[in-house]
């Protein structure tokens, strides 16, 4: 299968990034003209991001489990998802600004987000018989071995990056 790296790795990112997860769920299916719409932004919003790195987005991945869509991103800092996020130079202001105009709390589609800031080598991962995931596409792949061979030890060692 390709892509699969069929061997014990784990993911190391220099420097401190931010985990944010965000979604919205599909409260009313038969309402598709209010959750359309707002599930239609998000692919805007990646495409644009993966055209101008420099925005401070290094990885997003994409999750659909009716009646839910969860996007899982990595960033390199706060300042630069909350300077997204903020911008009016930007797709994602605007689409804010629609959704709590068109929707707001009425109930038909809910919405959510988690930030999470990772300080440099405060976090552990591995991965086997997977293709770049997670930390995984965002950082450098390292083999699972010696040193980052156990839990401990990657954490150790992506500590010391």
């Amino acid at each position: 299968m390709a892509g699969i790296i069929d061997r014990r790795v784990c993911a190391e990112l220099e420097g401190d990034f931010v985990v944010f997860m965000i979604g919205m769920r599909v409260n009313k299916p038969w309402k598709f003209w209010q959750w359309a719409p707002v599930a239609s932004a998000m692919p805007k919003m990646l495409i644009e991001l993966a055209q101008k790195p420099e925005l401070g987005l290094l990885h997003a991945q994409t999750f659909f489990a009716f009646p839910n869509i969860f996007v899982l991103q990595y960033w390199r800092s706060f300042e630069a998802l909350e300077t997204y996020a903020r911008s009016r130079d930007h797709a994602h202001l605007p689409a804010w600004q629609a959704f709590n105009k068109a929707v707001g709390s009425n109930g038909d589609v809910g919405i959510w987000h988690e930030t999470y800031p990772v300080k440099g080598g405060t976090y552990e991962n591995v991965y086997n018989n997977m293709p770049a995931f997670g930390l995984g596409a965002a950082g450098q792949i390292k083999d699972a071995v010696g040193a980052r061979q156990e839990a401990r030890g990657r954490m150790k060692t992506a500590s010391a990056a």
